[in-house]
């Protein structure tokens, strides 16, 4: 069973800083592009970064925000966010989604729509 589990979101204080993991059961991430979301009640998902599947793909990654780095630890099958320089408007629920690097189609990165598998989310919390 394909499964992602994000983890590493906390309450912490404006300007801090947070890592956030997305592990993978049951498929090798290293074949799959992985973006990084955040949704807060009343929006949609907002796209945060992505990284192109790194084993049979150019290697790319991308942060909407410079405060923000995605990383890869294939030896571990993880996906990292890292967030410096927290703000209180990134308070919301973080996801991370995967999509094969094999799928055909249209594909930015970008989209909720451009990923096929997702987490269960895990909360990040910026107080003043």
């Amino acid at each position: 069973q394909l499964q992602l589990m994000e983890s590493g979101g906390d309450l912490v204080r404006s300007g801090g800083s947070l890592k956030l993991s997305c592990s993978a059961s049951g498929f090798n991430l290293g074949y799959y592009h992985v973006g990084w979301f955040r949704q807060v009640p009343g929006k949609e998902r907002e796209a945060l970064a992505f990284s192109t599947g790194s084993l049979d793909h150019p290697k790319y990654e991308y942060s909407t925000e410079d405060r923000f780095t995605i990383s890869r630890e294939n030896a571990k099958n993880t996906v990292y966010l890292q967030m410096n320089d927290l703000k209180r408007e990134d308070t919301g629920v973080y996801f991370c989604a995967a999509r094969p690097t094999s799928r055909a189609g249209h594909w930015t990165g970008l989209q909720a729509s451009d990923y096929e598998h997702w987490g269960q989310g895990t909360q990040v919390t910026v107080s003043e």
